[in-house]
């Protein structure tokens, strides 16, 4: 808190308490923060609650766990404000290595690795906590998760409008003594796969759904090829029971592909009304230069 008020001494500091135990409203308090509050547990429930609440230009989120760089923060800020952009992710660079275990470290290389073969290799880091967003951005994000997911989601959404976009190389260090992580690499790692494959299912559906109709028509293929080699040879169906589940499978695959198509189409339609609940907002050129012109009318 004292090192973001020592980079950026004209910002205002929101922190957010979700249930803790310890003492962060009073020290937020006394370091002048401003101190909202979710009792909904989870990080993503945290995000959605502070970007309905805080009215801002640029937004810098950062978790609160002292492992990110406060002196990072006018670089990423001034990459975001000099290439209008939407979104500046600090792609984390570890200065002590206990400090990023290697359990999370395979983990987001996998789950990066996985989005950007989905949605787009355009973020390094997709789990990154310290990100910074024009207003744009966080007003149009509809912010679904309620745990650790919610970076997931962050990253998906800015790959989906095709949002401009950055990462920038920013130090991580250790906790501090007496913390910990919340963040269970296994448990946490499930819960953001699952949030993958659903972002799949509503972002790609005919990829998702022609994905389970190969594999029906694949299996359904399979049962009848015997079923069909015996047929040619003796003029026989002997198998009955098979050759009516080989038909009822390939119904299945043929009814997963018009569900993919139509939902592809309905997909559409969404990401078209997102990109315009998008533009309804200036980006942050045009969002500083208004204010800088009101500012300067003012005196």
């Amino acid at each position: 808190m004292k090192d973001l008020r020592k980079v950026l001494p004209g910002a205002i500091v929101y922190v957010y308490d979700n249930n803790s135990s310890d003492r962060t409203v009073e020290e937020a308090r006394e370091a002048g923060a401003v101190v909202g509050f979710e009792t909904a547990r989870g990080k993503g429930n945290v995000v959605r609650r502070m970007f309905g609440d805080v009215e801002a230009d640029i937004y810098i989120l950062i978790d609160g766990d002292g492992t990110y760089q406060a002196s990072a923060a006018p670089r990423l800020l001034e990459t975001l404000i000099s290439n209008s952009l939407d979104m500046v992710c600090g792609s984390r660079v570890e200065r002590v290595k206990a400090a990023y275990p290697p359990g999370h470290r395979f983990g987001n290389r996998i789950l990066s690795g996985l989005v950007g073969k989905i949605f787009g290799n355009r973020s390094k880091d997709m789990l990154s906590g310290y990100r910074v967003f024009s207003r744009r951005f966080v007003k149009s994000f509809p912010a679904l998760s309620r745990g650790f997911e919610i970076e997931t989601e962050l990253t998906v959404h800015a790959l989906e409008l095709r949002m401009p976009i950055v990462d920038v190389d920013t130090e991580y260090g250790e906790r501090p003594p007496g913390s910990e992580s919340k963040l269970n690499t296994v448990t946490d790692g499930f819960r953001i796969m699952r949030m993958i494959m659903l972002l799949v299912k509503e972002e790609r559906p005919m990829q998702f759904f022609g994905a389970f109709a190969v594999l029906l028509a694949s299996v359904s293929l399979l049962l009848v090829y015997p079923v069909f080699a015996e047929y040619v040879e003796t003029g026989l169906v002997p198998r009955l029971p098979t050759a009516v589940l080989s038909a009822a499978v390939m119904l299945m695959g043929v009814l997963s592909l018009f569900a993919g198509l139509i939902l592809d189409t309905v997909t559409l339609g969404r990401r078209e009304m997102k990109r315009l609940g998008y533009l309804r907002f200036e980006s942050v050129g045009s969002a500083l230069r208004t204010r800088n012109k009101t500012l300067t009318s003012g005196q």
